[in-house]
């Protein structure tokens, strides 16, 4: 979104309520609202097809449905997910919440509201993202390491040497042909499994 476009919203009714009051707060606090879907069942499709910022749901309680939903858009289209209903017990905001809801907001919202709990589910998604991120960076680090640890065990039971020299020849085997340590330790281990 840029200073002079506005935020794309997705509005879906998951109630039997009209939805004209929240659709037209949305449009005075400067949101666009570019589809409004009565269900959840198509959500994936849509957010595919619309390419919606934000998805807005109101509903009287998440279904089961509609956390399934939820689930897996976040997995294939992820977005800032806000979520206005009525009932709020622990367990329904830790559902939504586990399903990619970033802002469980229970009873009708001011207006007024609307803009800082938008604000708050994007900043929320932005920082869950990046974490994530990370997470996935420090996963592949600790797999890498244990790909070299386990390369160097295979050269120092091989060839009697120390983990130092073991590390040493790994090194520079890779620099010699080019590859990351932790490719060649990967041939190293593919080749040991075939030579038994």
């Amino acid at each position: 979104m840029t200073a002079s476009s506005p935020l794309r919203l997705l509005l879906v009714n998951d109630t039997d309520r009209p939805m004209a009051q929240l659709h037209a707060a949305l449009t005075a606090a400067g949101y666009l609202v570019i589809v409004q879907a009565q269900g959840a069942a198509e959500l994936l499709q849509l957010v595919d097809s619309q390419a919606p910022d934000i998805i807005i749901i109101d509903t009287e309680s998440p279904s089961r449905d509609t956390l399934e939903q939820l689930a897996l858009m976040g997995h294939a289209a992820p977005r800032p997910v806000v979520m206005f209903a009525e009932q709020g017990g622990l367990s329904t905001i830790q559902a939504a919440v586990s399903a990619g809801v970033t802002a469980y907001v229970v009873d009708q919202v001011a207006a007024s509201r609307l803009a800082p709990i938008i604000d708050m589910a994007r900043v929320k998604f932005e920082e869950d993202a990046r974490l994530k991120k990370r997470l996935a960076e420090v996963e592949e680090q600790l797999a890498d390491r244990k790909l070299i640890e386990r390369a160097k065990g295979i050269l120092m039971e091989r060839r009697q040497l120390t983990e130092a020299q073991a590390y040493a020849l790994l090194r520079s085997q890779a620099m010699q042909s080019g590859l990351r340590l932790v490719e060649l330790s990967r041939q190293l281990i593919n080749s040991s499994k075939l030579l038994g």
